[in-house]
């Protein structure tokens, strides 16, 4: 996927609005410090800035980072941002109250390796906050990765956060409405765990 391609077309990719999974769950996070990874356009990290958090987007897309400034400009709040591939970036070692993933599908051995690094990365206390896609979601084709690998499971994400506290663990289906690239039913894992 061109990343930047996708962001440069006009409006917001997935809307400007945050995220329907994290805005019901944002309140779990302790005050403080949330990393967000892929970021992409910025909308959940304005969101976050809007709650009160002190926010620093990543994302390998330096137009959908322009773009997420651009937001924050336009609702009056500050964001970090960071340029970075997920596989060259180093999370910040017991430093986040709360690490946000939202439809942030990589291939497998490198989701294991940022996965790791949310665990490392979270103070205690802090708030890990997951929505994807599952496998199934390649038959509904309303959003997501077109490879199944890139898609998680309940299973699966057990297995790569055991070693923290879960507060919240299912996969189901919803309308997920994120503008014109995220759009009707889907089928997708929700998680929330915590370094407690």
């Amino acid at each position: 996927m061109d990343w930047d391609a996708r962001y440069a077309e006009p409006g917001y990719a997935f809307g400007e609005d945050a995220n329907d999974f994290l805005v019901e769950h944002a309140c779990l996070i302790p005050k403080g410090r949330v990393l967000c990874l892929a970021e992409g356009e910025g909308r959940n990290a304005v969101f976050l800035a809007k709650q009160g958090y002190t926010v620093t987007a990543v994302d390998a897309s330096s137009v959908g980072l322009e773009k997420a400034r651009q937001l924050a400009q336009k609702n009056n709040v500050e964001i970090e941002t960071i340029q970075a591939d997920l596989a060259d970036f180093e999370i910040e070692a017991e430093s986040w109250q709360g690490i946000v993933s939202i439809f942030c599908h990589l291939p497998p051995g490198l989701r294991q390796h940022v996965h790791a690094g949310v665990i490392t990365g979270l103070a205690k206390g802090g708030v890990m906050l997951l929505e994807a896609y599952t496998p199934r979601q390649i038959d509904f084709a309303t959003g997501g990765p077109s490879n199944p690998e890139r898609c998680m499971t309940l299973e699966h994400l057990h297995e790569e956060f055991s070693q923290l506290e879960w507060l919240h663990g299912v996969e189901k289906e919803r309308e997920v409405i994120e503008g014109k690239y995220h759009f009707g039913l889907a089928a997708v894992v929700q998680v929330v765990t915590c370094k407690c």
